[in-house]
């Protein structure tokens, strides 16, 4: 990254604009906009500097160049205990994986916590997935008096997704399904012979069901600065095109080219510094983690970004006399009504036909099933709905590991493309509960003497009444689409292993039950800001990384403006 400062030891200015705890999604969106907008902005980064291109050690390795097959041995594994049940892991992406026994965290009940720390954070691993919420989901909470309501609904935000939509570059068609809203995008990934053959027969028996080509932040043209997908489907070794969005690949060099941005790797925040008489954030107190010495940096603004359960326990572990159950937590709901989207469920099939269709290369795009449970009335034993992710492709050599033969037919065989095969699996809404929480032990503690946080969650009757739908429809579409054979899945439900955490400083018009108001801004302190999956007020069934960058953006317009007149 040009124009990039490392903030660091020797460097006495410690005064910034604006502090953006956190590089991953929002992170860096936060940087972006707040520099572009002329803020002298510092980013501070717990883990370790990662560059573009520089520091993407396995991006063009070949199969046999890497050890042990890619695979990860067993002594090696112990220092992974929960990354490496991440359908990633591997020795081509373990470096943007926390090892655990160095960052170990308390489960109060059962939770895998994906984590990488690292400059980009898990933008360098996020599937990419990018579909809008619609008012369908913004207004659900008040319509079933569950939760407390958004404190926004489509018309706010839908400005800011076009303009993340436009920064991003993503892919997709116009389908003109109301409860997943169109968007700007670049040209569609092409589905494959396979995939419309499974989309004209569902919908000769299921109208409201639509399988989509998915909306995904990974270009299919040059865009801002960076170049199309070469169809490697090796985008979690990070791409040396830019093809998939990363705060890597798009928004700290971006950030970097106005000469506002330093950056500072190794820093993990000890606490939020606050000043009691004026009400406000005066900086932020780090340890470095290299040396484990305390520093501090101030600034006018603050934007929290450090992810879910990141910037829960930063604000828990911030506690003043004032707010002694955690910094801006006036309203005792921080920390509660965590939340996690709920799949691996659904099924598979098998089709023996469309011998002669091939398909190229290695498309990173999946084609999706949108929610059509619940759209006009709650007509099932459940709130809410679910989507599907759906996968398919032809069987290749491998399957000769599994299935019986012998001889010189027997392996010419294994040289064509086999069967189809199609992997369909359903992610669905959970309902926000207050006893879901993140919270700090009071008697273990991490090498540099914070606390560790404590996590419990567990599904909810809903969600559990919803999975039964969730496999049942998997089945019927996949009958319907006259496959050989179709078998149902559920490998159970464990949370936190969608990765997509949220919930714990959720958004509000209420003080008293909300930690942020619609701007992601604190109700207790006016130049905190926090735009990361802890502001959600529900979880909709949609992948929300989008919806948390379009957030952000908004948040950084709102607070710069009001930075400028005088009000932060």
């Amino acid at each position: 990254m040009e124009n990039v400062s490392i903030s660091g030891k020797g460097i006495k200015e410690n005064t910034y604009d604006a502090i953006v705890i956190g590089s991953g999604i929002t992170g860096g969106i936060a940087a972006k906009e707040l520099t572009q907008k002329g803020l002298k902005v510092l980013v501070l980064e717990r883990g370790r500097m990662v560059v573009h291109l520089k520091d993407y050690p396995t991006a063009m390795l070949d199969p046999w160049e890497l050890p042990l097959r890619n695979m990860v041995s067993m002594e090696e594994e112990k220092d992974y205990e929960i990354q490496k049940t991440l359908y990633l892991f591997g020795q081509d992406s373990k470096h943007f994986l926390v090892k655990d026994s160095h960052h170990p965290y308390v489960q109060d009940k059962p939770f895998t916590w994906y984590r990488g720390y690292h400059v980009g954070g898990r933008s360098l691993l996020w599937s990419k997935h990018c579909y809008r919420l619609s008012d369908l989901d913004f207004e659900a909470n008040m319509k079933e008096g569950i939760g407390i309501d958004w404190p926004i609904r489509y018309k706010d935000i839908a400005p800011w997704y076009d303009y993340i939509e436009s920064y991003v570059g993503i892919s997709g068609n116009k389908d003109g399904i109301s409860n997943l809203p169109d968007g700007n995008y670049l040209p569609p990934f092409e589905m494959n012979s396979f995939e419309k053959h499974i989309r004209e027969r569902l919908k000769k028996k299921f109208t409201e069901r639509d399988l989509i080509i998915g909306r995904m932040a990974i270009l299919t043209a040059d865009h801002n600065g960076r170049y199309r997908c070469h169809s490697r489907n090796l985008c979690h070794r990070g791409c040396p095109y830019g093809a998939p969005y990363s705060s890597n690949a798009g928004a700290l060099p971006d950030a970097a080219k106005t000469g506002k941005l330093s950056i500072r790797p190794y820093s993990i925040v000890e606490n939020l510094i606050y000043d009691n008489k004026t009400r406000k954030l005066k900086g932020v107190r780090i340890i470095d983690t290299e040396t484990k010495q305390s520093m501090e940096f101030f600034a006018k603004l603050v934007f929290l970004n450090a992810s879910t359960i990141g910037s829960t326990q930063i604000l828990l572990q911030s506690k003043t006399n004032e707010f002694p159950n955690g910094l801006a937590n006036s309203s005792g709901a921080l920390g509660h009504y965590l939340m996690d989207h709920h799949a691996a469920i659904g099924a598979t099939g098998g089709y023996s036909g469309l011998k002669n269709s091939f398909y190229y290369g290695q498309r990173p795009a999946s084609v999706y099933v949108p929610r059509f449970r619940n759209l006009t009335k709650n007509d099932q034993p459940y709130l809410r709905g679910f989507g599907f992710e759906n996968y398919t492709g032809r069987n290749d050599w491998t399957r000769g590991f599994y299935e019986a033969g012998i001889g010189a037919d027997w392996k010419e065989n294994l040289c064509k493309p086999g069967d189809w095969h199609a992997y369909f699996e359903a992610y669905g809404e959970t309902l926000p509960d207050y006893k879901n929480t993140v919270s700090l032990s009071t008697d273990k503690k991490d090498k540099w003497g914070l606390p560790l946080p404590v996590i419990s969650m567990e599904y909810g009757d809903n969600e559990k009444k919803m999975r039964k739908d969730m496999q049942d429809t998997a089945v019927e579409m996949l009958q319907a689409a006259e496959l050989d054979w179709v078998r149902p899945f559920d490998y159970g439900m464990m949370p936190g292993s969608v990765i997509h955490e949220m919930g714990t400083a959720r958004m509000g018009n209420d003080p008293k039950t909300s930690v942020l108001n619609k701007w992601n801004q604190s109700h207790d302190i006016k130049n905190l800001f926090v735009t990361d999956g802890s502001c959600m007020v529900s979880s909709p069934c949609q992948n929300p990384s989008l919806t948390y960058m379009a957030l952000t953006a908004r948040a950084c317009d709102y607070a710069v403006k009001e930075l400028k007149k005088g009000n932060i």
